[in-house]
Formats: structure tokens, sequence, C-alpha cells
């Protein structure tokens, strides 16, 4: 690649599409610089270490997650806006599975409170708010969600379905299914009467600030999807 001008913006895309191209752990300075068409010393002007260039790929990640999922949310409710949510997270780690796998990473501190990981948990909470899940119970219902989409994305990108009928999409319509019944039968919790209605449409994020999706290296803090 041609020589260009650097910045800590364009090392870290440089290095979210190095991940998507060549697989997360290849991501590391001198690649970096031989994509740049720089020396590793002129990185180092832009970025700290290794660390820094891959806890940017994982907020770059969250950033870009978050921007498909209000897409793919926005003017849907209920139930539709659960397929929009999950079909998001899918064909995003289809489409950058070098972003995804920086999102199955321990979170820096710094990641776990930055804006876009606070923008994406409050995107699943304006879903999961459209269920009238209570407030107590978010968190739990987050987790259930993030479980179910980790769980089947992780098993399918290995192949593990390939080998028996009904195909993978059946199953991931029948998940969609579970996860939507489950979520309209959510029990009460003990703030119940904060809650909105299934028949709010999701067209703005959720005020809450709490960004529990990176899983954080913080010892009191737990990961969710």
């Amino acid at each position: 690649m041609a020589r260009m001008n650097l910045s800590p913006s364009v090392v870290v895309a440089a290095a979210a599409d190095l991940a998507d191209a060549s697989g997360y752990e290849a991501v590391t300075v001198s690649a970096l610089a031989r994509q740049l068409g720089v020396q590793p010393a002129s990185l180092y002007s832009h970025v700290r270490d290794r660390a820094a260039v891959l806890e940017g790929v994982h907020q770059l990640a969250l950033a870009d997650l978050a921007d498909r999922i209000a897409a793919s949310i926005a003017g849907r409710s209920s139930r539709d806006a659960l397929v929009g949510l999950v079909e998001a997270h899918r064909g995003f780690a289809r489409e950058h599975p070098g972003r995804w796998d920086a999102l199955q990473r321990p979170a820096a501190l710094n990641t776990v409170h930055s804006e876009p990981a606070a923008r994406l948990v409050q995107l699943i909470w304006a879903v999961l708010r459209g269920y009238a899940v209570p407030a107590d119970e978010l968190v739990h219902a987050t987790r259930l969600v993030g479980a179910t989409l980790n769980g089947f994305i992780a098993l399918e990108r290995v192949g593990a379905f390939a080998h028996r009928s009904p195909e993978a999409e059946v199953s991931w319509l029948r998940a969609i299914d579970v996860l939507d019944q489950a979520l309209r039968s959510w029990p009460r919790g003990e703030t119940a009467a904060e809650t909105v209605t299934a028949a709010e449409t999701v067209t703005a994020a959720d005020p809450s600030t709490i960004a529990e999706y990176p899983a954080p290296t913080a010892p009191h803090q737990e990961s969710t999807p």
C-alpha cells in the first residue's frame, strides 16, 4: 500500500480491516506498518502499542455493530425489532469476522465505559423494553439474548451444524421464536412499574448509561452478549 497520512483513527481502521481479512491474531504493529506502507516506528506516534491497537479495534467494532443495529431496528417494535437485532449481529459476524472476534475478547475498562459500548447496550435495551421487560430484569434478559446469539454464531462459524439436518437456518429461526416467547412471558421484577408497553416502537436509544456489553477485565463486572 502507498504511504498515507496517519492518525490514530486511520491506524485503528486499518487494523480492523486487517483483522477481517487475515484474522484477529494477525494484527501486529509490523503487519500494520506493512499494510500502511510505513516503518513500524512511525506507528508509535499514533498508537502506544499492540494492546492499544486492539483496544481501538474493539471500540470500533462496538461502534460499527451499534450502527448496524440502529439501522436494523429503526421503526420496528417487539418481535420485528428482535429479528432486526439478532440478524444485525449475525450479519456483522459473517461480514466482519475480525471485528466480531474482537468483541469476544475481554474489554479494557476504558472500552467497557466507552460511548460505543453504552450506545450498543442502549439499543439492545430499547428492543427489550419493547417487550415490557421490567427495568430490574433488563440485565438478565440481555444476558439471555447475548448467550443465545453468541453461542449459535460461535457454533455456526466452526461448522458444528453442517453434519445434520435440518439446515442451520431452520434452527436459527426457531431460536428467534423461542427468544420472542421468553421475552413476552418474562417474569415481573421488583420494579415492574418501570416498563414500556410492547406496542412501543423503537425510535431512539434508551437513556440508560450502564455499558455491560463488552466482556470487561475488571473482576467486579460480568460480560453480557
